[in-house]
């Protein structure tokens, strides 16, 4: 399920992030020990988290995923291995909440986008998606909660 789509302003963010890109095969495989490595990233410099895990996909394409994993955080991280410093936001979004499975969250992204375009919206090439509840806080993938973000060409 998909709630209503809404447009707002969003904030920078400060986020620890991994850059990625990967065949989209992999994602699966890929995606939990690089939550795993920022968060003992974070943990080991003693930074709190102040938001949940995200992915902001730089490109769009059919074979592979280029994106930034983040964790949102209150005080800049010192690099360390893959972690660096980053952030995200500080844009005119569509922001729409999905509530379900993240193998649906392509067909969720699909109704986003029939929104903006019954709204005569125009996205920038670039989105992300907060993780704001998954497997981490209950196995029952209907409880999950994605927040969707598509940034609007000004």
């Amino acid at each position: 399920m998909l709630d209503k789509p809404e447009i707002i302003q969003t904030e920078i963010l400060q986020a620890a992030i991994i850059h990625l890109t990967i065949p989209r095969s992999e994602m699966q495989k890929v995606m939990g020990p690089a939550i795993g490595e920022l968060k003992a990233a974070v943990a080991a410099q003693g930074i709190t988290p102040t938001g949940p895990i995200f992915a902001h996909h730089l490109k769009m394409d059919t074979q592979s995923f280029d994106f930034e994993l983040g964790l949102p955080v209150a005080t800049p991280v010192s690099a360390t291995g893959r972690v660096k410093p980053g952030s995200l936001g500080g844009a005119k979004v569509v922001r729409a909440v999905y509530h379900g499975p993240y193998e649906k969250l392509y067909t969720a992204w699909g109704e986003v986008g029939a929104w903006m375009s019954a709204e005569g919206l125009t996205g920038a090439p670039d989105l992300w998606e907060s993780y704001v509840s998954g497997p981490e806080s209950d196995p029952d993938p209907s409880t999950w909660r994605t927040e969707l973000n598509r940034p609007l060409v000004r």
